[in-house]
């Protein structure tokens, strides 16, 4: 009945969706459906996995639904006022791991945290890591600490900072690496996206005009953080690599690489400090 419910509102997945649903009211994934297919739902299960199907026909993202979300192999708390972690960014890790591999314990910070996934994704990898976690607004802020907690990865510290304040990136030294996936929906675009992406926070979506205002801040203001032969990394949107390699490239980066996703769109812009 729930994958009716999600089909019938024009769900793009409801199917799955159903399945996750399904599995965190009763508690049985796929195999244990199967097995326990014949006995009785329970109206008060019943009921609570229809109000959810519900809450999911009417644009409610479901990973807000269930309250968690995997990354990397993490299992990451999410909920309104956060940005929902995507297997696109997990791209955006990736490239920075290959860029620092050499380096046993990096100084990393990561710009407009979130929910922290991008920071804890590269705490995991790099055991040796100081990575600072930088976001502004509150709600984000609870989850960011909460998963910090859940994951036990605390050499990740979260610190609340303004990425686009002189002042705040002032107050700051210099780093391996910098990594962000920064708002870079521009107010065109906004307008225009899924009901259900618009209901994830709008200053974790919202680029200004172009799309570009944090791009052009993080160039001026943070990558002179960068030491010698440091990384930065980013993801982009839609139209964004050349713009984004050319301030990358204007604030003194080299070895700039343009790096695609699975579905063959550029997804991350990546450079190198050059040595002094």
């Amino acid at each position: 009945m729930g994958k009716n419910i999600l089909a019938g509102a024009g769900i793009e997945s409801p199917a799955f969706d159903a399945a996750c649903l399904f599995e965190k009211v009763f508690g049985l994934d796929r195999q244990k459906r199967i097995v326990h297919a014949a006995e009785p739902a329970g109206e008060q299960k019943a009921e609570g996995y229809l109000r959810l199907s519900r809450e999911r026909a009417g644009g409610r993202p479901l990973q807000y639904i269930l309250g968690s979300w995997p990354f990397l192999g993490l299992t990451l708390a999410v909920g309104e006022g956060v940005l929902i972690p995507r297997e696109e960014t997990e791209l955006l890790v990736q490239t920075a791991a290959e860029l620092l591999r050499g380096g046993e314990s990096p100084e990393i910070i990561d710009l407009c945290s979130g929910s922290g996934a991008v920071a804890l994704g590269l705490a995991s990898l790099f055991p040796g890591a100081s990575v600072l976690a930088a976001e502004l607004y509150g709600e984000a802020l609870s989850y960011l600490d909460l998963n910090i907690q859940n994951t036990g990865l605390r050499r990740v510290k979260s610190v609340q900072t303004d990425v686009l304040d002189p002042e705040s990136a002032a107050r700051f030294a210099s780093f391996d690496c910098i990594v962000s996936n920064p708002p870079y929906v521009t107010a065109d675009e906004l307008r225009t996206l899924q009901t259900e992406v618009r209901r994830e926070p709008r200053t974790a979506l919202l680029g200004g005009e172009d799309g570009l205002l944090f791009y052009r801040a993080i160039a001026s203001l943070w990558l002179p953080k960068l030491k010698p032969g440091g990384a930065a990394a980013v993801e982009i949107g839609e139209g964004q690599a050349e713009p984004v390699a050319r301030l990358f490239q204007n604030a003194g980066l080299s070895e700039i690489r343009v790096v695609k996703d699975f579905n063959g769109f550029d997804r991350v812009v990546a450079g190198i400090h050059k040595n002094n």
